[in-house]
């Protein structure tokens, strides 16, 4: 077993190449995030995550796989599932009905997902669907701070990249959902993944483009925006910061920032799963106290903030050279001493694997259990 193998990689196709082959054999890399791309059916994604696993056996194969517009695989037999908000819409009219239906979302999901060999999916999402102010939209949400849940969210989110990924407004709403979806998943066999922390709702910037601000205080931030973290921290097996800058708090953003992943999250909150950067590639990533950084720099921030992973996406397109700077680069790092191997990091990112042989794809299919989640679904 590795030290600590902290890289989370892509690759460009169906199959494998001979350098993704040495890729994923290198001592620093953790997993593989697979993309629509990587996909053309069931059977075709069985047999990658199979050549995957023949490569490096305690690899985590890993997707984006969350419903609504963000879902890798449609077609092919897969399930096409509504995105979060939708939960949240049938939570106002029938509470017990949208925890069922959430739960059988995580189960279908999870149940899909390790039928053909992928390990986990970064879902669910935990943000908060702010409303825009200049609208008629109900208020913001405050649960913490005793206002009763939003009578229904029907205008346009504060923020365009989360929008009706989000399940609710009001934090007591999203924790339940999630949990009941986190149920769904571990039924399945598939830990979790809450996301973006401490929250990215309230920003309008889209990190992948720009670097979002939240100029709120902490204690409002932690009121609102975080209190699912809290409430969940014995059900959330990993989760991934936002890279979004609340200069109150701290000038980095919350990935590159040991004030957010270890006064915050690991001290104040408790929280003792693993955490994953987001993507290295954003723009939200790549510039640090103001400054421009390379792949590597951003990744020895991000682990030496408190993450135990570090993804790099869509890098290896084209020559891929990216991805090999990458980890070349981080190595040169651990040798120059700019960043330690953390073995607690390591077994973070092992106990993420699933246990035991999940059905496979046409078993499945016939599944009571699977069927009955089918038809729950809103």
């Amino acid at each position: 077993m590795n030290e600590h193998a902290p890289v989370i990689l892509d690759i460009a196709g169906t199959e494998l190449s001979s350098t993704d082959r040495r890729r994923l054999a290198h001592p620093l890399t953790g997993g593989l995030i697979l993309f629509t791309r990587n996909w053309q059916d069931h059977q075709q994604l069985t047999q990658l995550c199979a050549d995957i696993k023949a490569v490096r056996p305690d690899a985590l194969i890993c997707v984006d796989h969350e419903g609504g517009r963000v879902q890798r695989f449609r077609h092919g037999g897969f399930t096409h599932l509504p995105p979060m908000r939708a939960f949240g819409e049938l939570w106002m009219r029938d509470a017990l009905a949208a925890t069922q239906a959430a739960t059988a979302a995580g189960y279908v999901l999870g149940a899909e997902l390790r039928a053909c060999g992928v390990d986990f999916s970064f879902t669910p999402v935990l943000d908060l669907d702010w409303q825009d102010t200049t609208s008629t939209q109900v208020p913001a949400p405050a649960a913490a701070r005793g206002r009763a849940a939003p009578a229904g969210r029907p205008g346009a989110s504060r923020s365009g990249v989360i929008g009706d990924r989000a399940f609710h407004g009001d934090a007591r709403v999203v924790t339940l959902l999630a949990q009941s979806l986190m149920l769904g998943l571990l039924q399945a066999g598939m830990a979790n993944c809450g996301k973006h922390f401490p929250g990215h709702g309230f920003v309008r910037a889209d990190s992948h483009t720009e670097i979002p601000m939240d100029r709120r205080s902490l204690k409002a931030i932690l009121a609102d925006d975080a209190a699912p973290y809290g409430w969940l921290n014995m059900a959330l097996t990993s989760l991934m910061p936002a890279h979004v800058i609340y200069p109150k708090v701290d000038s980095r953003p919350a990935g590159f920032s040991r004030r957010w992943l270890q006064e915050i999250l690991r001290e104040r909150l408790r929280f003792t799963g693993a955490v994953f950067s987001d993507d290295l590639s954003m723009e939200g990533a790549r510039r640090i106290d103001g400054r421009l950084v390379s792949y590597t720099e951003a990744a020895v921030a991000a682990l030496a903030a408190g993450c135990d992973m570090v993804l790099l996406c869509n890098q290896s397109l084209g020559d891929g050279h990216s991805v090999d700077e990458l980890l070349d680069g981080l190595a040169a790092a651990q040798a120059q001493g700019q960043w330690q191997p953390d073995p607690a990091g390591e077994q973070r990112r092992l106990a993420l694997l699933p246990v035991g042989q999940p059905p496979g794809w046409d078993e499945l299919m016939v599944q009571p259990h699977y069927m009955q989640a089918l038809r729950l679904l809103p």
